[in-house]
């Protein structure tokens, strides 16, 4: 067995690290061929540190060099696949563009810090592209020409992915569905500065600030107490995450008229959350999919939790193989 990939997943919250054996494309398959993907990648030597989101570029790095050390051991490894927050300069491993989550993220050197420490090919992708990787290869998407992921929690994300390879766009930054515009957020404030947004209504720190409009009692302080709510039947708190849910399945809906995807798959807190969410999506989609594509099986994501490292690994893996056929830009849903 060859030498396993050092998988890093960088998010604003936590940082993730393991050996991962298996996740590429197989020894002479096209990039192409999805049906030729291992079925059963290893995992092993999982840590998670958290972020020190905000003391900067360098603070976030050094962390994420202590716990890929702590991970490696003293295992041989093959090349670092890289999973991070912001949009990704996939060429030299740089991050172009962050928000606030993560103080001076942007501009960090991701590849070249992690180069000089292990000495072997480094690729970094942004963390929901890595994502939709993951379960293209590995979950609801194995065996199926596209996907369409759709990243539901703290902001709303998404990436769609072809024959196992993510659009990125021309510069990386394909995939941003939470900043597409929808009627029942007009006025609403968006996390990127701009009103009307998807995330600034319906990501979940989006339904829990229209549930406190909605007059939820107690008013929820967090996602975790408004899904308490909602369980025990406040009407608010129901009514929160309906309205979201609806328009996050319009949004679907017009995504799959443009892009015609084989599958879509929902992940993220919001899509776990016991809630009416997830029939509301199901009538936001219904209200705009064109007739052509309404069949389109829209699941809940099955690669796991370790789903952006297996992407993060299974990228890293195929550039090694020549199977990387470097960014796609286009169609992409942003």
């Amino acid at each position: 067995m060859s030498d396993p990939v050092l998988a890093l997943d960088l998010g604003g919250t936590k940082i993730r690290a393991a050996l991962v054996t298996g996740a590429g494309v197989d020894d002479g398959a096209r990039p192409d061929d999805r049906a030729r993907v291992s079925s059963t990648p290893g995992v092993e030597r999982v840590a998670t540190v958290a972020t020190p989101a905000t003391e900067g570029a360098a603070a976030i790095l050094d962390a994420a060099l202590e716990l890929a050390e702590q991970v490696r051991g003293g295992a041989a490894i093959r090349a670092v696949g890289v999973s991070s927050a912001g949009v990704i300069d996939t060429a030299r491993g740089t991050v172009t563009h962050a928000t606030d989550a993560l103080t001076g993220w942007a501009g960090a050197e991701i590849a070249p810090a992690l180069l000089d420490r292990f000495v072997v090919p480094v690729s970094v992708l942004n963390d929901v592209h890595a994502h939709g990787i993951g379960e293209a290869r590995f979950g609801v998407g194995r065996g199926r020409a596209s996907l369409l992921l759709v990243a539901v929690g703290t902001g709303i994300g998404g990436c769609q992915v072809l024959d196992g390879s993510p659009v990125l766009g021309s510069r990386g930054a394909a995939g941003h569905i939470g900043h597409l515009a929808v009627p029942d957020a007009e006025g609403v404030p968006c996390p990127c500065g701009r009103t009307g947004h998807l995330e600034g209504l319906a990501s979940g720190p989006g339904i829990v600030r229209l549930a406190r409009r909605l007059g939820a009692d107690p008013a929820p302080v967090d996602g975790h107490a408004l899904a308490r709510a909602s369980r025990e039947g406040d009407r608010a708190a129901r009514e929160a995450y309906r309205i979201a849910g609806v328009a996050t399945g319009r949004t679907i809906g017009g995504l799959l008229n443009v892009l015609d995807a084989e599958v879509v798959a929902l992940t993220g807190g919001v899509s776990e959350a016991e809630s009416p969410w997830r029939d509301a999506v199901s009538e936001g989609i219904a209200h705009d999919v064109m007739e052509v594509v309404e069949d389109t099986p829209v699941l809940a994501a099955r690669a796991g939790n370790h789903a952006a490292l297996l992407g993060a690994a299974a990228r890293a893996e195929d550039a090694l193989r020549g199977a990387d056929r470097g960014p796609r830009t286009g169609p992409c849903p942003s």
